[in-house]
């Protein structure tokens, strides 16, 4: 090939990068868009991420500061169920979750006299709704004397005997967005405590600053997870994350910001090969290339729309190989045709797939290079490459 046809083909590869790079734009623009509405949307109907924080009680006291002392459970056994639920809108999937907490306490008056605990009970902020909330001071049912504060804490005055203990049993359901927390406000000294925790999903991640279980249990369903702390000091938090979903916008984006070096890595096959077999290759047949390449990024940008982002990426991988493999082997014949569709599929439809999956991009980029390299090193190990190229000019 000559050299200005070396330097065409290298500008139309550089403006069909500049043609991915519009397309990775409107991708953003559109995953940007849906993501700020539809969370809010999502935020809306099914709430935040929440936190449901532990429980204390305080009695009035001239010997504490302020005039309050607190109470911290004796013991706690708490009962959580987490189902992941999660709901798409626009190009994103949202990882919503429904929660049934259940938990008994049970607070100690640590005087030698009957004190009057205020035992208070924090609800979660922002929620979807408190379905089946129950709030139960021993065997008393009755709402009486129990308020709702502004600051959402359930509070309620009960009096309990010198040395004596008041059992409070908390339940309910409601709805969530990414996390569920459970958190220690007063961590200075947990004691009796023990949270059991039953999730619908295989895959879990326990939020940053928040403690792993001691027990944990998986089947077929899910898993069974155990916090107990029976006499700790700064107890962590416990928490939570909802399953990682694949979300066809932001892999769509990746995809395509990293689509030149697909095709720089199959031009230069193609072309090297060519020039190898003495196959006359012309600009004109690396802008048609460059067209199918396109073509695989633009079908499947906007396939995801419509379609299951797995059934989207097999629709868009056999139009493009049909498109490339195909022009290729009219313009070189059966050769040319065995070395696309092999080169297609590792530099495009290999590397592409790496995106779905969290962590592999980078490994399959580096071992598809150094293979390349090897391959091309040895298939051109004793190439005269002057002689190549003068053949090519008086072909051309």
């Amino acid at each position: 090939m000559k050299k200005s046809h070396l330097l065409l083909s290298a500008c139309i590869v550089a403006c069909t990068c500049i043609g991915w790079f519009i397309l990775g734009s409107a991708i953003a623009g559109r995953t940007r868009g849906a993501t700020g509405t539809m969370q809010d949307e999502v935020s809306g109907v099914w709430g935040p991420a929440l936190v449901q924080s532990h429980p204390a009680a305080f009695f009035h006291t001239p010997n504490a500061p302020g005039g309050r002392a607190t109470v911290l459970p004796s013991s706690t056994k708490a009962r959580v169920r987490l189902d992941s639920e999660p709901k798409r809108r626009g190009l994103l999937w949202h990882r919503t979750y429904a929660v049934d907490f259940n938990a008994d306490y049970v607070f100690t008056n640590p005087t030698r006299i009957p004190q009057t605990l205020y035992l208070q009970f924090p609800l979660p902020s922002d929620s979807a709704g408190l379905h089946g909330f129950v709030f139960q001071v021993g065997d008393d049912a009755s709402a009486d004397s129990t308020s709702a504060a502004d600051d959402g804490i359930v509070t309620r005055a009960v009096v309990v005997p010198a040395g004596e203990s008041v059992p409070l049993h908390v339940a309910y359901r409601t709805r969530g967005t990414d996390s569920w927390n459970y958190h220690f406000d007063d961590a200075r000294r947990i004691t009796g405590f023990d949270l059991r925790m039953r999730v619908n999903f295989a895959d879990i991640n326990f939020p940053v600053g928040t403690g792993s279980p001691e027990q944990r249990q998986q089947d077929a369903q899910g898993w069974d997870l155990a916090w107990n702390y029976p006499d700790v000091l700064s107890a962590p938090s416990i928490g939570m994350d909802m399953p990682k979903l694949l979300n066809a916008g932001p892999v769509a984006l990746r995809i395509v910001q990293f689509a030149p070096v697909s095709l720089l890595f199959f031009t230069a096959v193609v072309l090297l090969v060519a020039a190898l077999k003495r196959i006359p290759l012309h600009p004109m047949h690396v802008f048609f290339v460059s067209a199918g390449f396109f073509a695989f990024h633009l079908l499947f940008a906007y396939l995801v729309d419509l379609l299951d982002p797995y059934a989207s990426f097999g629709v868009a991988a056999a139009v493009s190989l049909l498109l490339v493999a195909g022009y290729l082997r009219a313009v070189g014949g059966k050769l040319l045709f065995r070395v696309a569709v092999p080169a297609q599929l590792i530099y495009l439809m290999l590397f592409s797939l790496s995106f779905f999956f969290d962590g592999l991009t980078g490994i399959t980029l580096a071992v598809v290079s150094v293979l390349t390299l090897a391959l091309l090193m040895i298939l051109t190990a004793k190439v005269d490459w002057r002689e190549v190229f003068n053949a090519e000019q008086r072909v051309a």
